[in-house]
């Protein structure tokens, strides 16, 4: 039997943020922070990969991606939050939250699905190096690339349909920042065993793949690292693996955690550090752990610096030569008039020009 969406509840009302003003403003001031630091460090990022040839590889190349949906993700979320908290604008309605759902599971999904793949990217460049360049090419990316996106989209597709094809009849109070899926299925009047079953089956085989893609790769590449007995290869292991399967065990927790479990288990309180975890800390933490420690992208970026200073530099030199022209064309031109023959009459064409410094005096 095809479901109807009876919704009586034409807007939804974000609870749980706190109600203390100074409170409120110092959450604002705080995830105001977040949130500008989170665009400053993937902005850079994805000026440096796109600007510096240097980093027109794969590996870049998937990082451009994770900066962009690390750029999209709090911005789906934080900004009615810090206008929830500032001007105490707390009401979204019902259209505005099935996108504000969608465009986020759509990020998350699209981002689990990215880290699987960096993650085999990793693997064949450290294991099968002489190999990469023909297994690994920018055709290939491309396509992972665009699975992954593809992959996301479909599944928040299917999350919103499930969800908002739901009857919505009763309280419109989300015990939540934004729109997410276990507080909004908690809002529905209609049963909805089927529809958390569905989404339970799909979620859990699309996120325990990529997770376990991500482990396995990882796990390969620490051994054949750890099999090369070079010096200090066993500190440069653990502080680039370990760094990365720390974001990645914190995103794929978190994530695992809020979408893969019954909504009988939804406790406000603790989902919204968790929801947090993965909406803030880990965009921020992103760009850091993958890219602003790395050698290339530090160079990368001092020439990208370097090059927007000569940029600067000759745009100045050239404003300043063509101030000077402009100013000695104007001299000339008052120096001119200057030397008229008195009367006011029109010199003729071909007349000589008289100079203030001759001593002739013009005829007539």
């Amino acid at each position: 039997m095809q479901r109807v969406n009876l919704s009586a509840v034409s807007e939804f009302v974000f609870v749980g943020l706190s109600d203390v003003p100074e409170t409120r403003l110092l959450l604002f001031v705080l995830f105001l922070l977040i949130y500008l630091a989170t665009m400053a460090g993937n902005i850079t990022l994805l000026i440096a990969i796109s600007t510096d040839s240097h980093l027109h590889s794969p590996m870049y190349f998937f990082l451009g991606n994770l900066s962009l949906l690390d750029l999209l993700c709090p911005t789906i979320t934080m900004p009615k939050m810090l206008g929830a908290l500032l001007l105490e604008h707390k009401e979204i309605s019902f259209s505005g939250c099935l996108f504000q759902h969608f465009s986020l599971i759509a990020v998350v999904g699209t981002e689990i699905f990215l880290l699987a793949v960096m993650a085999y990217d990793r693997y064949v460049a450290v294991c099968h190096p002489l190999r990469y360049p023909s297994i690994v090419s920018m055709k290939l990316c491309a396509q992972l690339a665009l699975g992954t996106w593809a992959t996301g989209l479909l599944n928040s597709l299917l999350h919103t349909s499930l969800v908002f094809t739901l009857s919505f009849c009763g309280p419109n109070r989300i015990q939540q920042y934004y729109c997410d899926f276990p507080p909004v299925l908690a809002l529905s009047c209609s049963s909805t065993h089927s529809t958390e079953l569905v989404i339970l089956v799909v979620a859990g085989v699309l996120g325990s793949g990529a997770c376990v893609v991500t482990v396995v790769s990882y796990i390969c590449i620490l051994l054949e690292i750890l099999a090369r007995k070079s010096p200090g290869i066993w500190h440069k292991a653990f502080s680039t693996c370990g760094s990365h399967l720390a974001v990645v065990w914190l995103f794929y927790g978190t994530t695992i955690y809020t979408y893969v479990r019954p909504s009988s288990t939804y406790s406000p309180q603790w989902d919204r550090v968790v929801s947090m975890l993965y909406g803030m800390l880990t965009p921020l933490l992103n760009p850091i752990i993958y890219s602003l420690r790395n050698k290339d992208v530090k160079c990368a970026l001092k020439r990208v610096i370097n090059m927007k200073i000569c940029n600067i530099k000759e745009n100045t030199y050239f404003a300043h030569k063509e101030d000077y022209n402009s100013r000695r064309a104007k001299g000339q031109r008052r120096a001119e008039r200057a030397e008229w023959p008195a009367g006011g009459g029109q010199r003729s064409q071909g007349a000589p020009t008289w100079r203030l410094d001759r001593a002739v005096t013009p005829p007539g």
